[in-house]
């Protein structure tokens, strides 16, 4: 079975307890897939291949183009680029080639200056980027960047996961290719992932081992609390927050869970410059594996144990249901990150293994079939919408309230749940994916 980052090898889980070369292995593969992000993943993965090829060619380019695969043009194209007060591809893409550096990953335009901003709205008035799409892209993450300048012509491709360089020429001559290193730095065999050993786990590993996560819950309620304090896309969160007309929710854990969540989006998708913590290349992903879980232990006065254990359960969750998926698909990942936080909120409720299958399965059966229509200010929306139903589907677990294997698209075996909802997302939702790129092109 292949990992979400393209070569990854899964190694088959021994009956009984995991060894401790397995339990290393998945905290690396949380460690691969956990990591702070500035901006949307997506125009920053191109900002990166920019830069990488800037890098390659040894000085400004004079003309970049840029291919993109449909899901990697779709959502990138309507997101706030962090520290520009612009939206969209051609300032990120200039900025990578003007202030860009590789070695930031994900945060390749963390050094962007109003000086920087200035140069590159220069550099896009004189028509040096073109940007289109790569009708035949192998994959659905994928970017090519070809540039040149003048003498030299340099070639780099991103494909498979958004950090992964799979191809770079210059002038023909190949410095890299898929042959000559791994999807991922540091790539390693890990346990083939189950709902239940990723619940196993969490809830057992030494909880010093995976103490790392609470970076997480640092990180992206600082996003949410600098949106509480500014206005930033639609403001959904601060709107909750305060209520300023209809006490429709009150001041409970479930408004708050709405409120923290949405404002980390709204804040990010409006292109603030503050980090948040991605999983599987979606910082909004992170975003709605973290702040649920962590509100509702704050507000419980859970333990740090607690804690640490429920963020890992929602985001190896989130790790796990994404390898059905691959990176982009047609589904909105922030609904079906959520499902991650039902895991761990239900964890936190007091639930076991059991009351965690059910609630995902409550997930599947009410999110499944909202599309993503790329990466924008109002997924500030979806994400509310997936939180929201993962309070619920919480709620309902641990009445022992689920929905059974004669509704819908359930079956009682909750990791054929999982399979059906990757199956609808990749192969059922092909052609809807497609028509919704000609709307927003044709617009």
């Amino acid at each position: 079975m292949k990992s979400i980052s393209g070569k990854m090898i899964f190694l088959p889980i021994n009956n009984g307890e995991m060894t401790n070369q397995e339990k290393e292995q998945i905290i690396a593969l949380v460690k691969r897939e956990v990591v702070p992000a500035i901006g949307c993943t997506e125009p920053m993965a191109v900002a990166l291949a920019v830069a990488k090829s800037k890098e390659v060619l040894g000085c400004l380019p004079k003309q970049i183009q840029v291919l993109l695969s449909a899901n990697m043009l779709k959502n990138a194209m309507g997101v706030g680029i962090p520290g520009t007060g612009m939206i969209g591809l051609p300032i990120a893409i200039a900025l990578g080639a003007i202030i860009g550096k590789t070695e930031y990953q994900l945060e390749v335009l963390k050094d962007t200056t109003p000086e920087a901003v200035k140069q590159g709205q220069e550099f896009i008035r004189q028509q040096r980027i073109q940007i289109s799409e790569k009708v035949d892209a192998p994959q659905k993450l994928y970017i090519e960047v070809n540039s040149h300048n003048g003498e030299d012509a340099v070639k780099v491709i991103i494909s498979g996961s958004h950090t992964h360089f799979s191809y770079i020429a210059k002038n023909g001559d190949i410095l890299l290719s898929d042959s000559d290193m791994e999807s991922d730095s540091n790539c390693a065999d890990v346990p083939e992932l189950s709902l239940r050993s990723v619940y196993e786990f969490a809830t057992t590993v030494n909880v010093e081992e995976i103490h790392f996560i609470l970076e997480a819950a640092e990180l992206n309620k600082k996003a949410a609390e600098v949106a509480l304090q500014g206005e930033y896309g639609h403001s959904l969160g601060k709107t909750i927050f305060f209520q300023p007309n209809e006490q429709f929710f009150g001041n409970g854990i479930y408004s708050k869970i709405l409120a923290y969540t949405s404002a980390a989006c709204d804040a990010r998708m409006a292109g603030a410059k503050i980090p948040v913590m991605s999983n599987s290349g979606s910082g909004n992903q992170g975003i709605a594996a973290t702040l649920p879980v962590w509100i509702y232990a704050k507000e419980r006065l859970k333990s740090e144990e607690n804690l640490i254990r429920a963020l890992m359960l929602s985001h190896l969750s989130v790790i796990y249901i994404k390898q059905s998926f691959g990176r982009l698909s047609a589904l909105c990942g922030c609904v079906v990150a959520a499902i991650g936080s039902a895991c761990g909120i239900t964890y936190l409720m007091g639930g076991g293994y059991e009351e965690i299958g059910y609630a995902v399965k409550n997930m599947i059966a009410n999110i499944t079939g909202m599309l993503c229509d790329g990466a924008k200010p109002s997924c500030s929306l979806k994400v509310a919408t997936g939180v929201s139903t993962a309070v619920l589907s919480s709620m309902l677990a641990m009445n022992k309230q689920y929905v059974t294997s004669v509704e819908g698209i359930i079956d009682d075996d909750v990791d054929k749940c999982i399979k059906n909802l990757g199956n609808i997302g990749t192969i059922g939702m092909a052609s809807t994916d497609r028509l919704v790129l000609n709307i927003m092109t044709q617009k």
